[in-house]
């Protein structure tokens, strides 16, 4: 394990330091599933056509505390339909979800446990920024709620499962992997950077 990621790499869009929750499982487990969690939103960020340029799994040891793990995945989103944007930002939580249940380590505390409330509101706040109406609980008139578009990234996952845990696996044992090396795992198309090449 390393030393803690910097604090910016904690903190939400917003700047907030990101919800901290104790996920029982073992700290192997714990890890991979977190690398599910990068690879739903980097395998489903390819799929619709934006440009991944890094998906990365961090783990660190906290002392006494035990360890600390997070990831993270950057992707250029430019021209992206608002609402498969929207499904990206709810794959990493439905991915991770799918590797408990298909791993046989599903309980009703550690589906909780996957709850990423800050890739919701990254999406509630970027589609507000367009005009576009997202809300959790409710369907806001001539919008959806976070239910519609979780069920959108469900689908999208189940389509490409076989991909996910692929670039999971991958993702657990390099830690960081490039877009260009996820395309090359998955046969998907990493889509240029706008204005040029990556």
């Amino acid at each position: 394990m390393a030393t803690a990621p910097a604090p910016e790499m904690l903190l939400d869009h917003r700047g907030n330091p990101r919800a901290t929750v104790t996920m029982p499982l073992a700290y192997e487990q714990s890890r991979l599933g977190l690398a599910f969690h990068e690879a739903g939103h980097a395998v489903l960020s390819m799929a619709y056509g934006m440009h991944v340029l890094t998906s990365e799994v961090m783990t660190w040891s906290r002392g006494a505390d035990g360890w600390g793990v997070t990831g993270k995945t950057a992707s250029e989103a430019h021209g992206t339909n608002p609402w498969q944007y929207a499904a990206y930002c709810a794959a990493g939580e439905i991915a991770h979800v799918q590797y408990l249940l298909t791993s046989g380590l599903w309980t009703q505390e550690r589906a909780l446990a996957c709850e990423a409330d800050h890739d919701r509101e990254q999406a509630i706040d970027v589609l507000a920024d367009f005009g576009y109406r997202l809300s959790h609980g409710c369907v806001p008139e001539g919008g959806k709620s976070w239910g519609m578009v979780q069920g959108m990234a469900r689908r999208k996952i189940g389509l490409l499962w076989r991909e996910i845990p692929t670039v999971a696996h991958a993702m657990d044992e390099r830690t960081l992997l490039t877009g260009d090396e996820i395309a090359d795992l998955t046969a998907l198309a990493n889509t240029p950077l706008l204005g040029g090449a990556a």
